[in-house]
């Protein structure tokens, strides 16, 4: 058997299990198997989804989190699900951060995103909007993570990734780079797990100094 055959054999698992089990993308199983392995979820937590259509991950973090508050946005509309708040608009948008600050009030214990920038199929060009994607995300958890807190994001490898990982080393206690195994073989996708979040912003974390704008999120996932 290829190596082709298995990556597109593994991928069609996934979806027919996603379809089975009603979440909305197979990209849920991705998070599933990274809090099996990372602890990300307790029950109760409050958690942020970002770039969260077409709600896979919402499904999971609420069924994890029990009674806790799950919120996603995103630029596309989310179909409702039971205990999920949705917030349309663009997180690099301070009037979004803005909303997301006054429904949270800066009690997450969790952040996550799994934003990708619209790949145009130039490598470089893709790895530096997910990496400035990223530093988007980072930002949220500066503005909303509890002491303690964690954050999960997804970002393309590339040249600039230590950048993101030191970034997220200064923030956190614990910082590690992970690929579940329902990510695409194929994919230069990674996921960096940071637990222990330190409480307070580095000094050179400032947002009126931002110049980056970057493209739209895709969606997670290709099930409607």
């Amino acid at each position: 058997m290829t190596k082709r055959w298995l990556a597109e054999h593994k991928q069609e698992k996934y979806y027919r299990l996603a379809k089975k089990l009603d979440y909305r993308s197979r990209a849920s199983f991705k998070l599933i198997q990274i809090d099996d392995r990372f602890g990300i979820f307790e029950e109760g937590d409050s958690v942020v989804d970002l770039g969260a259509s077409p709600g896979g991950w919402l499904q999971v973090a609420k069924e994890r989190v029990g009674g806790g508050k799950v919120i996603g946005v995103d630029l596309r509309p989310i179909r409702p699900i039971d205990g999920v708040i949705t917030i349309l608009g663009d997180i690099t948008d301070k009037g979004t951060m803005n909303e997301l600050l006054e429904r949270f009030g800066g009690k997450a214990d969790v952040v996550l995103s799994d934003m990708a920038p619209n790949v145009g199929g130039h490598y470089s060009t893709d790895h530096a909007r997910s990496v400035h994607l990223c530093s988007y995300a980072v930002n949220v958890a500066d503005h909303v993570l509890k002491k303690n807190g964690k954050m999960v994001v997804k970002v393309f490898m590339g040249d600039m990734f230590p950048d993101v990982k030191d970034s997220l080393d200064i923030r956190f206690r614990s910082v590690k780079v992970h690929s579940p195994d329902a990510t695409r073989s194929t994919s230069s996708e990674v996921y960096v797990i940071a637990k222990g979040f330190r409480g307070h912003r580095p000094e050179d974390a400032d947002d009126d100094k931002r110049e980056i704008k970057t493209a739209e999120f895709t969606v997670k996932g290709d099930l409607e």
